[in-house]
């Protein structure tokens, strides 16, 4: 498999940090083709207007970020738009869905456009309204031209949605596309970044569509309708959103939690609405298992709650289990890496870092955690690119001669490691807690 010079680069320097790389993640894919399988039959489910989510549980260091990442990056390669949001318990409170909305939108990403894709999807969805009236008989040279393709964006919106696309929704898209005729760009980006849920769009702007305030929770997902049918509309087969690291949801306040869970219900029991769009949502065991998360809101349990039969798992259920790493698997992930390193003498390269000394680091870097791969996968990644970039560098580097202790784990890796949850207990964590309503 061929891969560009940038993306070659891109793919270490995220790995030297500690980081998932965004692009070319099948380059170094290991041990996962069921879990992708998987993802493929939830895209073709979204492609076929299906409305569908899924979560994927794995714990700490198994992959879960990687598996999503890659499953964006399958999405849009089969047509899909795509939004990768990560969940914050600063500025994300999941039961507030006016941040859901702004987070998705503005993460918005295609093939084309990784990310801000909101401008380009409305105009290729413009482009196609212009098109359809003029392969129907209209003149794009008339007075009147212009008109014909509001109203007919009009119309698509509203039949698209079954009339559920907010009023303002609509006033907002007829007033872009007529400032963008007019040619004035900053005006319509303006109203772009509030359809993108920006609460910092002059009044000026809103004044001109003919609009006030924001968009609120209560509305939210009814844009978020008008902007799946809008992706739709401009040619791409759907949606997908990934919602990474949902386990941040238990280090809230139990209202917080609560509610952010409900909200979560919420969103898998109107799934079916959404047709195109695939949620897909990363979480710990401690997530869905204990009482502080999934196991403590029943209606939300009961609809996702994972099952195995011995050591068979369905892949079909909500849930998809990721497995933690083992040193067969790192093995293999850095036979991969040194494949494709972008060495300046391959030679060096491939003379020191043999495969006995890749299975004496994976040795020693798990030395002191008895075997288990699964919290440290970050850490051999970054010694091993660590090793390619100072052989690759120094003729005189010998790794085999080199002496390798594992990093100190960071508080949550840690915790892991002693068995202890990832967040400090608090008294009802004993006793859950009760539904949320809206």
């Amino acid at each position: 498999m061929a891969i560009s010079e940038r993306n070659l680069n891109h793919i270490f320097e995220r790995l030297r940090s500690g980081v998932v790389p965004e692009r070319a993640l099948e380059a170094f894919a290991v041990g996962i083709d069921k879990q992708r399988t998987e993802l493929h039959r939830q895209l073709k489910l979204a492609a076929d207007s299906e409305g569908v989510f899924k979560f994927l549980r794995g714990g700490y260091g198994c992959g879960k970020t990687f598996m999503s990442r890659l499953a964006v990056l399958d999405a849009q390669t089969q047509g899909f738009a795509t939004s990768f949001v990560v969940v914050s318990d600063n500025d994300l409170h999941f039961y507030k869905f006016d941040d859901v909305y702004r987070k998705v939108v503005q993460e918005l990403g295609t093939n084309t456009c990784p990310r801000g894709a909101l401008s380009d999807i409305i105009d290729r969805w413009i482009a196609k309204v212009e098109d359809a009236l003029i392969a129907g008989g209209a003149d794009e040279d008339s007075d009147d031209f212009d008109n014909q393709v509001q109203n007919l964006l009009e119309e698509e919106l509203a039949s698209l949605t079954g009339g559920q696309a907010p009023e303002d929704m609509a006033r907002v898209l007829r007033t872009i596309f007529t400032l963008k005729q007019a040619g004035k760009i900053a005006e319509a980006s303006a109203l772009i970044s509030w359809l993108s849920g920006s609460e910092n769009v002059a009044a000026s702007a809103k004044k001109a569509a003919g609009i006030k305030g924001d968009i609120g929770s209560r509305e939210a997902l009814d844009y978020l309708h008008g902007i799946l049918e809008i992706v739709k509309a401009a040619g791409y087969k759907g949606l997908v959103i990934v919602i990474d690291e949902a386990e941040t949801i238990l280090r809230m306040r139990t209202d917080v939690r609560g509610k952010s869970l409900n909200g979560i219900r919420q969103i898998c029991d109107a799934a079916d609405r959404y047709r195109g769009l695939l949620w897909i949502f990363t979480g710990t065991p401690e997530f869905f298992d204990t009482k502080r998360g999934v196991a403590g809101l029943a209606p939300l349990h009961d609809r996702i709650k994972f099952e195995s039969n011995g050591r068979f798992v369905n892949p079909r259920q909500p849930q998809l289990e990721l497995k933690p790493f083992n040193a067969g698997r790192l093995r293999e992930v850095a036979l991969k890496l040194r494949e494709i390193f972008p060495a300046e003498h391959p030679a060096r390269l491939t003379n020191q870092v043999r495969t006995d000394f890749i299975e004496k680091l994976v040795d020693k870097v798990t030395t002191g955690f008895k075997g288990d791969v699964g919290v440290v996968p970050r850490q051999f990644l970054r010694k091993f690119i660590n090793v390619l970039d100072l052989v690759d560098g120094n003729e005189d580097y010998k790794p085999m001669k080199e002496e390798f202790e594992p990093e100190d784990l960071t508080e949550d890796e840690t915790r892991v490691r002693e068995g202890r949850p990832p967040f400090d207990p608090e008294p009802d964590d004993e006793i859950g807690y009760e539904l949320v309503a809206f």
